[in-house]
């Protein structure tokens, strides 16, 4: 909202300073630092509250270390970050952008769902806590309308550059939704370029880094492609929602590891935005050039301050749990972000501490049941999942386990961005 308020201050009384807010990196810069101070001043306020109210977490007996020293530790601390996001984004992003729209809607979402699950368990002393179908629905509702905004919004569009002449499309799955424009390169020389509409995605480690949805959709038929094409991309969108929001929530099991791997991929997301956001880098670097993206990096600004003020409250020893008010949110959030900027096959990289999270439950589940069946008893491959437990159990202490993690992750978004050039 300050951006609009400060245009017109521009450009009606020319109040100095007031060009400031043209620059996406000056907003962002605002951005992260309102969310740390939102999130610092804001979390000792609630958690005094939480504690007032006696809203603790209740730990379940799993025989792990300092399981006992946890047991009424404050809850539905996901309340912070969801405040440290939504208010500075709602300040200094222009708002009528349809990424910082759609990315209000799926912080919003998700973190109504989460808290509905807090909410029961807290209040109603349900330990079992929303109905995993209620959560599934959820996720899977903010996947049909992620997937449909992008598919059918019109501003939602990449650019190609073009020589005079030619029309910039390439295949029938791509619409051209705006005349040849003109711009000047790094260079000073005249580029020609028209914004198109397409789900176009990149894929790592291949020269050709650009895929198309509808050569995927084209095994249905041709003739069939304009049905076909949007189904099928809804359908990757929720999968991917549904896998990143579940891989954060079985992330957070001690203290300050999903909060700090999620601030590690908002930094990695974020260079991404900014990237292709920019047409001088994306030209530079080759990559997806797509319009008005830049405006996000203000969002990711708020959603890193927002996990990094957290984590004060959040790092060993916390004071202060997420809940899933806050874990299903992240997850919604990082989903949401990567197939926004066009990276989601790049997600088990990046997101990699949430897919080994969620493969080693998933792993330790059917080698149970499997044994179980074969031998009459269940046998299991790691000592508890997901993975933090089973090195818990090994006699790690959490903080080493979760600092082992950040490390893993920090190596794994170096590696996200250095696949930019390695094509």
């Amino acid at each position: 909202m300050l951006y609009y308020l400060f245009t017109y201050l521009r450009d009606n009384f020319h109040l100095m300073g007031a060009g400031l807010f043209n620059y996406i990196t000056f907003r962002t810069a605002l951005a992260i630092m309102l969310s740390l101070f939102i999130s610092l001043m804001m979390g000792k306020r609630l958690i005094d509250y939480l504690r007032k109210k006696q809203i603790g977490e209740t730990i379940r007996d799993l025989g792990l270390a300092g399981e006992a020293q946890k047991k009424g530790t404050p809850t539905m601390g996901g309340i912070i970050i969801i405040a440290a996001i939504l208010i500075p984004t709602l300040l200094f992003a222009r708002i009528l952008n349809v990424y910082i729209v759609l990315m209000l809607v799926s912080t919003i979402w998700l973190g109504i769902v989460g808290f509905l699950d807090d909410y029961i368990k807290v209040f109603k002393k349900n330990k079992e806590g929303l109905a995993g179908k209620f959560k599934i629905m959820g996720q899977v509702g903010l996947g049909i309308i992620v997937g449909l905004t992008l598919y059918y919004n019109d501003h939602v569009t990449i650019s190609r550059e073009i020589q005079p002449g030619q029309t910039g499309i390439h295949n029938r799955a791509e619409k051209l939704e705006s005349g040849v424009k003109k711009r000047r390169d790094e260079n000073g020389k005249d580029q020609y370029y028209v914004n198109v509409r397409t789900v176009t995605t990149t894929i790592p480690f291949v020269k050709s880094h650009e895929f198309a949805y509808a050569k995927l959709a084209s095994v249905f038929g041709e003739k069939y492609l304009e049905i076909t094409t949007p189904i099928l991309y809804v359908l990757v969108v929720i999968i991917i929602i549904v896998a990143v929001s579940n891989g954060a929530n079985i992330t957070d099991g001690i203290d300050g590891l999903a909060t700090g791997v999620s601030g590690i991929i908002g930094v990695c997301l974020w260079f991404f935005a900014y990237l292709s956001g920019n047409y001088l880098f994306a030209g530079y670097l080759n990559i997806m050039d797509i319009p008005n993206l830049g405006e996000l990096s203000i969002f990711i600004g708020a959603f890193i301050g927002a996990c990094v003020g957290f984590l004060w409250y959040n790092a060993y020893p916390a004071q202060v749990f997420m809940g899933d008010t806050g874990s299903l949110a992240l997850g919604g959030i990082i989903a949401s972000l990567a197939i926004i900027v066009r990276k989601e096959w790049l997600i088990p990289i990046f997101c990699g501490i949430f897919l080994v999270e969620n493969l080693s439950v998933m792993i330790q589940v059917w080698n149970f049941k499997r044994t179980k069946k074969k031998y009459g008893e269940g046998r299991r491959i790691f000592l508890m999942a997901p993975l933090h437990h089973h090195f818990q159990k090994k006699g790690y202490h959490e903080a080493k386990i979760v600092t082992r993690f950040w490390i893993i992750g920090i190596m794994l978004a170096i590696l996200s961005i250095v696949t930019l050039k390695i094509q």
